[in-house]
């Protein structure tokens, strides 16, 4: 990284409230340890398009006016491996992508997965389902990003893509709910508070 990424990097945060001392900067495909936490960076596969609009002032207008919009830049999964050992891979938001079986599963070997699954924007029940059961092949799973209410009084809610990627998945899934708190051990297998929620 040059003096001018970090300077342009540094007024973002200062201009967006944050603290450039507290960030740390991992690039695509780099990694970073933090607090005894390695965190890997890996392929997820989205558009990161922002609307003009949302830019807004003269550079919105003039981006508008010229049919054109932002990038963000590349989405990004990541794969932590803790310090009681166990590997859990973050999906971010994604489609299906190869690196899912090559990196994730095969250099990583992820035992816990966080899949997002609410379609439209990502992928849905189906596929990450498949991501889930031939790519990765975690112990366990959580799902996230629904992009729906998927639970009702910490149960699943009948025919919603939370319940239909919950059965679509071989291994044991689990859905994070308000004031419970999830432990897994190394193996990638649930420890405290994942009791069945279907």
């Amino acid at each position: 990284m040059g003096v001018h990424d970090l300077i342009c990097r540094d007024h973002k945060l200062k201009a967006n409230g944050g603290n450039p001392a507290d960030s740390i900067l991992a690039r695509f495909g780099g990694s970073v340890t933090v607090s005894g936490v390695r965190i890997a960076t890996v392929t997820a596969l989205h558009s990161n398009g922002v609307d003009p609009d949302y830019i807004g002032g003269e550079l919105g207008k003039a981006m508008k006016d010229a049919g054109i919009a932002g990038d963000v830049g590349l989405a990004t999964g990541y794969v932590l491996r803790f310090s009681n050992g166990l590997v859990a891979y973050l999906s971010g938001d994604t489609g299906i992508v190869a690196d899912q079986e090559r990196v994730v599963r095969d250099f990583y070997h992820a035992k816990l997965a966080v899949m997002n699954m609410g379609d439209g924007f990502t992928t849905g029940p189906a596929e990450s389902a498949f991501i889930m059961n031939e790519l990765v092949k975690p112990v366990s799973v959580i799902a996230s990003h629904a992009n729906e209410v998927g639970t009702v009084n910490g149960k699943i809610r009948p025919g919603s893509k939370t319940e239909a990627f919950i059965k679509a998945v071989k291994v044991p899934t689990f859905v994070p709910l308000s004031g419970r708190t999830m432990e897994f051990n190394a193996d990638g297998k649930c420890a405290v508070g994942c009791e069945a929620q279907m």
